[in-house]
Order: structure tokens, then sequence, then C-alpha cells
């Protein structure tokens, strides 16, 4: 699987707060809440810097931090329904017992009234009550603990936050990007059929098996992929972010010479690979491709020395392609380095508070001009960052957009805050909008022209972007 920058490297880089997970003991778990009484407020968060601190267990002072800390700091925190938050960490809590065959009969969500400090301190007198009943293992019990923080955080209904306890893993990849992604490793909703190959990793384990962009997943595992129309998660996260050690048989169909065939392909852990470049070629006509994975620092640097080596190449270009598919997102400032490539003195988009006071963001005009017509790729997998840069380059008439629709996954910036625990919760303290004052955020950027990847054009040699920009700049 590849490295998606939208919470790798976006929300990573805006805490710096990945840890090194340690064993921990059962002194370390211990069976309370910690120094703070049963219900009390929990101490403040507080912004997140490195280094972090050492891990210690997840307690109910810490799950108490994060329920203030999302309503005192969230852009939205002032709308949200604290009891909804309550409701969906007792949801988690319960859930994770039920699995682990541990229910309680004392784990019943408790009356609440919508006074947050009453309501904080009866969740928190029956998480404990039901919590100290739990066997002494430490694992088990931090296992509840997250499952009850994860469920908090996913009260809030929102694509940008994140619960930084354990580092993103050691890559353990197959080396082949799919269809039905829709940013930071998420199933798309709006997948359709088929699951399908889009690129192959040089050298990985799939290119070792002979497996080729196009080529159809019909099974994994011997489960298809889609089940009454809808992408299986389960069953897709096996082919993009599979187990390390754990063999994955995969059935796919050519469409070329329609074979179908098997293999069997076991990911092993790997270090963090090589850091993320940019990649070009040029075109015929004049016209130069760039590929962007990520806005990743230094990104913008290496598209310019990319342009400027094609030139020399071509001898002048007439146009440039900047593929942007799959790019997970990253660094705000990059995204304004490069489009301040494209255009001085704009405003490319918005920071707003949940007062809807507004800060404008702008074009970075210390970067001389590219002065080329322009075409961008995207699609399902464009995201955050890249969601952000596609705005702006369709608001301001910047170049044409062609590919599919973006991921819609742009919620604003994001900052994480430090718990009690060492970890840190991660949540945009502001909202974007685009150019134009529009939400890009769950909806995307629809492409001036539609022209997807297809596993048919892929299996016969064809890029229907790529086709499709080279008839727009010729």
């Amino acid at each position: 699987m590849k490295k998606k920058l939208l919470v790798a490297g976006a929300l990573a880089a805006a805490t710096a707060t990945a840890v090194i997970v340690a064993p921990l003991t059962a002194e370390a778990t211990g069976l309370s809440s910690g120094s703070h009484p049963r219900g009390a407020v929990p101490p403040a968060c507080t912004p997140a810097s490195p280094p972090a601190p050492p891990l210690t267990a997840t307690t109910t002072t810490t799950i108490g931090q994060a329920f203030h800390c999302i309503l005192d700091h969230y852009y939205d925190g002032p709308n949200l329904n604290e009891r909804d938050l309550l409701t969906s960490a007792f949801a988690g809590f319960t859930q994770e017992l039920q699995r682990r065959g541990l229910d309680r009969a004392e784990a019943s969500m408790p009356a609440l009234t919508g006074r947050r400090d009453a309501d904080w301190a009866a969740f928190a007198a029956v998480y404990q009550k039901a919590t100290d009943q739990l066997p002494a293992d430490p694992a088990v019990r931090q296992a509840v603990a997250g499952a009850t923080m994860t469920g908090l955080i996913a009260g809030m209904h929102q694509n940008h936050v994140d619960w930084l306890r354990v580092p993103n893993k050691t890559a353990a990849p197959l080396g082949i990007d799919v269809s039905g992604r829709n940013g930071a490793g998420k199933t798309d909703p709006a997948a359709v059929a088929p699951l399908f190959v889009q690129s192959v990793q040089a050298g990985g384990l799939a290119a070792g098996a002979a497996v080729l962009a196009g080529d159809e997943i019909t099974a994994v595992n011997g489960v298809p992929p889609f089940v009454g129309g809808q992408l299986v998660p389960a069953v897709s996260d096996q082919v993009s972010d599979p187990a390390p050690g754990v063999p994955v048989t995969i059935t796919f169909h050519r469409p070329a010479t329609d074979q179908t065939f098997t293999v069997t392909l076991t990911p092993t852990l790997s270090g963090p690979g090589a850091p993320p470049t940019v990649t070009s070629r040029l075109l015929d006509g004049g016209v130069g491709y760039v590929r962007l994975p990520g806005f990743f620092t230094g990104g913008a640097d290496q598209v310019a020395a990319a342009v400027a080596h094609l030139r020399q190449q071509s001898g002048g270009l007439h146009g440039l392609v900047l593929d942007l598919r799959g790019n997970g997102g990253g660094a705000a400032d990059e995204r304004a380095k490069l489009l301040g490539m494209l255009a001085h003195g704009l405003v490319t988009s918005y920071e707003c508070d949940s007062h809807r006071v507004c800060t404008a963001n702008r074009t970075d005009d210390s970067e001389p001009l590219l002065g080329l017509p322009l075409v961008v790729l995207t699609d399902r997998d464009c995201a955050s960052a890249c969601d952000s840069f596609a705005g702006s380059v369709k608001d301001l008439h910047l170049g044409t957009i062609v590919g599919a629709r973006s991921a819609g996954i742009v919620a604003g910036l994001p900052q994480g805050y430090l718990l009690s625990d060492g970890s840190s919760i991660i949540f945009p303290t502001h909202y974007e909008l685009g150019a134009d004052h529009e939400s890009v955020n769950g909806i995307g950027v629809a492409p001036d022209y539609d022209a997807p990847l297809t596993s048919r054009g892929l299996s016969g040699g064809h890029d229907a972007g790529v086709e499709k920009a080279l008839a727009l700049l010729h």
C-alpha cells in the first residue's frame, strides 16, 4: 500500500507525534483512572509537539481529556451534541466487550442531561465500574480503552480526525495500487465494479507474479470484492493494506486476453520505503507529463525542476499534464508554492472558524511562473491538499481538470493535542472553503472532462486521462 499523505503526512506533520509502541506492563496499565477522581474534569489537553512522551495506559482520564478537548478546540465544537459523542464512545466500548466475550451487566449507558460535566461524570462512573471488572491483562484493557477512544472520535463524523497512539504501520505492500480508494487508504463509497489494478510497482511482489495494470480482481481469498453492488472494505483492504506475513490469494481477470489466473502473495515487513518523488516524461507534440504523488516537502520544487528538464529535452514545451491521481495530500505550503507557479496575487481558498470568520490562503508569489497551458489529472484518490489544489485550479481558471471527481476529503488543516497517555488526538481547528467560498469537503471537485481510468483501457495500453489531456493541449 502506498503511503498516504492525508493522515500519514498532513496529520503527522502537523503534530510530529508518531511514537514507538512499547509493551505495556501491568504497572503501567493499572486498574483505575489515575490520580484524578472518577468523573472529575480531566486536565486540559495541550498542543502536541515533539518529542512525544512515553506511552502509558489509556485510562478513563485520557478518554475524558479527549472528550473535553474536542468540545473546546474542534472548529465545530460549539455545535456538537456532546451526548452523541459519549454515546458513540460507549458503543465502541460495549462492542469491544462483546467481541471479546466480556460484556458486563453494569455496562449500560447512563442517562445524559446535556450538561457536559455532569454527563461526563455519569459516563466515567459507569465506564470505570465496568472496566474494573475486566481481566488484569494489560492488552485486553488497552484494547477496550482504544475501542472507546475510536468510538469517541467516530462520533465527530469527520474525515480529518485521528488518534495517534500507534504510528503508521510498517509497509507490507503487495506492490499494486487498485481502484476503489478514497484518500488515506479508505474505501470509496462511490466505487463501482470491477476492482482493478491501476498501477504495478516495479520490482514488487505483484510485478514478480506478472500482474499488469488493468487486471480485474474477481476474488480475494475466495471472496468477491463487490457484494450487492457495494465494495466490501474488509476484502479491498486485504489488497491495499495487507497484514505482514499473511498470504493473500487473489484471482485476476485480464480483459485484453480474457485470461483468468490466481496468484498468492505474502507481504513481508519492510522499512518506510523510499521517500516520495516526482516522475516525468515527454509526451507527443512537445507536451510535458509530471506526476506528483503527494504534496510532500520539496515536491513543488521537484515539479519545477522536472518542467525545466523537459523544456531542455524538448526544446520548448507546448503544455503540461500534471498527474495528481492517487495524491493523498500533504503540506499546505507545498500547495501554495505550486499554485504560485501558475498565477500570482490570487486567493486560493479560505480557512474559517466556527463563527464563520475566514482567513484567505494565497498563492506563493515568490515562485516563478511556469507559463504553460495546464491539464490536471484527478481521481477519487486525490484527497486533502490535492482536493484543495484541484478546487483552486478550477475556481481560478488556471487549467483544465480531467479524470474523475476528487475525493472530497478536505475538512481543514489538522492540529494535534497531547493526551495523558502520551498519545495525541488530531482534528481541524478551522474548516476550508474554496476560492469561490464553496465547500469541497464531502463533495470533491468535478472534472471539466470525465475520463476515469478503466480496467479495459489500461489492459489495452490506454490511459483515458492522458489521452484526453493530449487532445486538449494539441
